[in-house]
């Protein structure tokens, strides 16, 4: 294999399993760190029509991928926070990523698909963790009751959804944009991340995936098509996805409200 072929270095970084008294007291006890993060980073952002990566844009003062990652590591029970970005930058990872706790971070090479990128970040994960948490980092304003609901679930033994009610009505069309039926919204959620799961789940329903040549635009759908059971809970209007440039403004509008 030539230099150029060689993939991007990983920083193999062993977590301890315990947190810190100082960190467990804000929690009343000592916390196991045997939850593990995946930051999905490795799209392009296209639909924004900006050159610069969105999630390396700044949102309320900082970039936005750098909210995520400060956010799950100020968890005591969170053992590593995999960033998977663009191959293209993950030899080089932005220096104000480096702000986060360095001893917790670890930096992985995103694929063609966002599937690819997760179980990147699955493989580095380390032994300890029995809690997989994947999150977009163009939802930058996540928030730490959201984080609670979905791990508290997982370690039940199912996966967990952070997700909205849908509260508008839904008209289902035909190719020509006429309505053929109004869908009964009542049993409707949004569906956003973070997803929590337990890791062997996780990773059992992304072979199966690959297996079986089968992608989805979230992890939940991998597991449910396996039978798994996966549940949703409250998640907020903080978690946002910024997809559009439009969406930079609603963002830092949204965080400046109370959580």
């Amino acid at each position: 294999m030539s230099e150029q072929e060689l993939p991007p270095p990983r920083r193999i970084i062993p977590p301890p399993v315990i947190a810190s008294r100082a960190e467990a007291s804000a929690k009343g006890s000592d916390v196991v760190r045997d939850v593990g993060v995946v930051i999905v980073a490795g799209g392009s952002g296209s639909r924004t029509g900006s050159a610069e990566l969105k999630q390396f844009r700044w949102v309320s003062g900082k970039p936005a991928l750098l909210h995520s990652v400060q956010a799950f590591m100020a968890r005591p029970d969170v053992a590593v926070v995999v960033v998977v970005l663009p191959k293209a930058y993950a030899a080089d990872p932005p220096p104000w990523l480096f702000q986060c706790d360095v001893d917790r971070l670890l930096v992985s090479t995103g694929g063609s698909e966002r599937h690819e990128s997760v179980v990147n970040g699955l493989e580095d994960l380390p032994e300890e963790v029995v809690v997989a948490v994947v999150h977009d980092a163009a939802r930058p304003l996540v928030t730490d009751a959201t984080i609670d609901r979905v791990i508290d679930e997982a370690r039940k033994g199912h996966g967990a959804v952070a997700a909205l009610p849908v509260v508008d009505t839904l008209k289902e069309v035909d190719e020509h944009g006429r309505i053929v039926r109004t869908v009964d919204r009542t049993r409707l959620w949004r569906a956003q991340t973070p997803q929590a799961f337990p890791r062997e789940m996780l990773e059992q329903a992304h072979v199966a995936a690959r297996r079986d040549h089968v992608g989805a635009t979230d992890d939940a759908a991998l597991c449910e098509r396996l039978g798994f059971e996966v549940v949703v809970v409250r998640g907020s209007e903080r978690g946002m996805k910024i997809t559009e440039e439009a969406d930079f403004a609603r963002a830092d509008a949204l965080s400046m409200l109370a959580e």
